[in-house]
Parts: C-alpha cells; structure tokens; sequence
C-alpha cells in the first residue's frame, strides 16, 4: 500500500535527513519526494510505500506527528486511496 506524506513548517536543517531516518526505521520506502522553500517555509510531499512496514499504520501516523510536533512541524500522512479521493474532482 502507498501513502502521502506531508511535511510544513519553518524551515530548519535535517527535516529530510529525520523523516527519512524515521521511515527508514519502520521500513517504509520513499519512492518519491518533492520539497520546496516558500520564503522560510519548507514544504514537502513524499510517495512512500507503505505495504511492508514493521508497525500498523496507525502507529506510523502517531510516530511521524509526534517527530513533528518534537521540530514545530506539522507532519501527516493519509494512505494514497483517501488522498486521491479527496483531491478527485
């Protein structure tokens, strides 16, 4: 199963280099990751896969809000099917 990862917040360094870390740990693959400054904003989108990570999905979501809330980030993640549902015209 894939998901989307969201990640907003005023930009500091290491927010990739944590996430990834993080993911990594569950083993969740980043398949693809788009980022960007908005003045002194950081903005990212992440396509993971999520269909073999070692933690259910629900505690994936709380580690990945609780590692944001820890760097004044706000962190999400939805699987693919809902976030393609909410964003179908």
């Amino acid at each position: 199963m894939r998901a989307i990862v969201s990640v907003f917040g005023k930009d500091q360094v290491g927010i990739i280099a944590a996430i990834c870390a993080l993911l990594s740990e569950k083993n969740v693959n980043v398949m693809d990751l788009s980022q960007t400054l908005l003045q002194d904003y950081f903005t990212m989108i992440m396509l993971v896969d999520v269909s073999c990570a070692n933690v259910p999905f629900s505690q994936l979501k709380q580690e990945l809000t609780e590692a944001g809330a820890a760097r004044d980030l706000d962190i999400r993640i939805q699987r693919e099917d809902i976030f393609d549902a909410m964003h179908r015209i």
